[in-house]
């Protein structure tokens, strides 16, 4: 007579349903790794490295998708250096598929527990093999941040100058972004994090805006948004948006977790401003404005002396 399986082993086969489907079905490269050894590996990771049905690199060691032992050594090293330290690691390496070509990729990985960082960890690499080409290139490298991947302040101040002065009747606005004792975040927890955290508050901040429009890092903890075509009712509802999302933004990196608040200035273009500066200088003074009221607001340049509180 067959019996019924108990809860526990009805809800252990839930699960573990639940995860072959995902590993089957997920658009993510994930792999579950224990003693440099793959374990379990989604359909895509598979597919990633050039293997399909009848090839698997399930129960494979971690070094077949490696250039050199030198480079599976290192990555092991760090890895586990990163995960005592309780942080997961989130870099870029070169890797072979089984017909040996070879790719970049961005390889995050971590603990399944972290209070067993020797034990079973999760990776997902993501082929950056294009993006990293582009990153390398003169042109690219001049206009951008090489930690956010923003564009730099030379390439916002060349955007904004092509506004300044012009005749075009089309309204312009900008927004300063000033993150609220960011040095606190960077003094508790380091640099590294601090950096981590910077990165994905600028990817943050560019799903807030238009494609149109354009978000850059001037420097440390201050951003910029320019905001085409866009008078200064929309750009507070913008910056509200931003300054919403970043009182919700919470950063989780590893056992870290923090979260911060920020001030926003808006300025719309107008004749009294007649160089980048001038406009960015009002940005600030906006920005600064907010600060001394308490921070976690928005404020609004409006005269040479007077600034417009939008609730925060």
């Amino acid at each position: 007579m067959q019996t019924k399986p108990d809860n526990a082993e009805a809800g252990h086969e839930v699960i573990a349903a639940r995860m072959r489907a995902l590993m089957v079905r997920s658009p993510v490269a994930v792999g579950f790794v224990l003693n440099q050894r793959f374990e379990v590996v989604s359909e895509q990771f598979n597919h990633l490295f050039g293997h399909g049905d009848d090839t698997d690199l399930a129960g494979q060691p971690t070094r077949a998708i490696h250039v050199s032992d030198g480079s599976h050594n290192g990555v092991h090293e760090k890895s586990s250096a990163a995960f005592v330290a309780g942080r997961p690691l989130d870099e870029e390496f070169e890797y072979v598929r089984r017909d040996g070509s070879r790719f970049w990729g961005r390889l995050q990985a971590t603990p399944l527990h972290w209070d067993q960082p020797g034990g079973e960890a999760v990776w997902i690499i993501e082929d950056i093999t294009a993006a990293r080409q582009l990153r390398m290139q003169p042109t690219w490298t001049a206009k951008h941040d090489s930690l956010t991947e923003l564009a730099n302040r030379r390439e916002f101040e060349r955007r904004l100058a092509e506004h300044v002065g012009s005749r075009r009747h089309e309204p312009v606005s900008v927004l300063w972004v000033d993150v609220d004792k960011f040095s606190e975040v960077t003094a508790s927890m380091g640099s590294e994090v601090a950096d981590h955290f910077l990165y994905g508050l600028g990817q943050m901040l560019i799903t807030k805006v238009r494609a149109s429009d354009l978000v850059a890092r001037l420097d440390d903890d201050h951003f910029a948004v320019l905001l085409p075509d866009c008078d200064q009712h929309y750009a507070q509802i913008v910056a509200e948006k931003i300054r919403s999302a970043i009182a919700g933004f919470r950063l989780r990196w590893g056992l870290h977790r923090t979260r911060v608040k920020a001030c926003v200035g808006v300025v719309q273009l107008q004749p009294t401003l007649e160089t980048v500066d001038a406009v960015l200088g009002a940005c600030a003074l906006a920005c600064t404005e907010a600060k001394a009221a308490g921070g976690d607001t928005v404020r609004v340049f409006v005269s040479a002396g007077g600034y417009e509180e939008l609730a925060g």
